[in-house]
């Protein structure tokens, strides 16, 4: 298992966004003195998530396509988790005549800015498949206005399970925490109730769709005697991060997600793509595109490799033994 690779060859410009943010950014490829002078008004591309900030556009890009100040103007809206504002920030973005629009942190982001235009080029990060939720036509050839990377992050809860399992064979019960306004939520429950019975354990569904959700769904894990927690996947659930992985300590539950960033947030383990690989290449599409390059032409990024992230200090305190054939089989293990 090794990090995981989105694309290739393309120069990578580092675009990172707070997961489920609503946001615009103003960018110009930046030209000569004459050009400047006569350029006065820079292209657009705004990015749409779902969230509250947690992070910031990169003041350049690797190689030098993108400056902040120089060829780029970011200029940023956020939806707080609401998903009732993304249309209404969206048109904001359109109003403003951007170039691009970078959509990330979910499908309702992605279908806020689709509705807005059908011809400003669209760059999407999501964790779903993109040709299922309706969003291209397919992955070859997207179509229309809109393109991206998909993290594919779904399909992974058994793999997720069955490297629980390995850690904590012990656990005769594990719950399974999923938001069920997340559009996956039905199928992923099916498909993780089949794992979970192929290995003999009893599954526990919890809710939970706003923070409120959090304690009583952690309070009915606690009180029937679950053994492990599976995060589901999904961009509220990572806003949420830190407040998921206090509630895991804090009940002694050993946890697994699917990104990097709860494990060094202290979480126990994570099994995933990475999602800073994925806005990097949003990133080199947003560049392409800023070029003159076309949407319907860049094909949907897929990743080929996952990476598996433990916490040996977090298993320690939670009194669980890291086989070192499963230290082993990490692509990072935190001590």
């Amino acid at each position: 298992m090794r990090s995981s690779e989105l694309g290739g060859g393309h120069e990578a410009a580092r675009v990172h966004y707070a997961s489920r943010l609503c946001g615009g950014v103003a960018a110009r490829r930046a030209g000569t003195a004459a050009e400047d002078a006569s350029d006065r008004v820079p292209q657009e591309h705004g990015s749409i998530r779902f969230g509250a900030p947690r992070g910031r556009f990169p003041q350049r890009a690797q190689r030098g396509w993108l400056y902040r100040g120089q060829n780029v103007v970011i200029e940023s809206r956020f939806a707080d988790g609401q998903n009732y504002r993304l249309a209404g920030l969206a048109a904001e973005l359109i109003d403003r005549q951007v170039s691009v629009i970078v959509a990330s942190g979910g499908t309702p982001p992605v279908v806020a800015a689709k509705g807005a235009s059908t011809t400003i080029p669209i760059v999407f990060v999501i964790g779903s498949d993109p040709v299922k939720d309706g969003i291209v036509g397919s992955f070859n050839r997207p179509g229309g206005n809109v393109t991206g990377v998909t993290l594919f992050t779904y399909p992974l809860l058994a793999k997720r399970l069955e490297l629980l399992h390995e850690l904590v064979p012990s656990a005769k019960t594990v719950a399974f925490l999923v938001d069920p306004n997340n559009l996956n939520a039905k199928s992923d429950t099916i498909n993780i109730g089949s794992a979970a019975r192929a290995v003999g354990q009893k599954l526990v569904v919890v809710n939970a769709s706003t923070e409120r959700d959090f304690e009583p769904a952690f309070a009915t894990v606690a009180s029937q005697g679950v053994g492990a927690l599976v995060v589901g996947a999904g961009a509220f659930f990572n806003s949420r991060r830190e407040q998921l992985v206090t509630l895991a300590a804090q009940h002694s539950i050993p946890t697994i997600y699917e990104l990097r960033e709860f494990v060094t947030a202290g979480g126990l383990m994570s099994y995933g793509t990475s999602i800073t690989d994925a806005h990097r290449q949003a990133g080199v599409y947003v560049g392409k595109i800023l070029k003159g390059a076309k949407p319907a032409d860049l094909p949907v990024m897929q990743p080929t490799k996952f990476e598996l992230i433990i916490n040996l200090k977090t298993a320690k305190t939670l009194g669980l033994d890291v086989s070192l054939q499963l230290q082993q089989l990490a692509d990072e293990v935190i001590e």
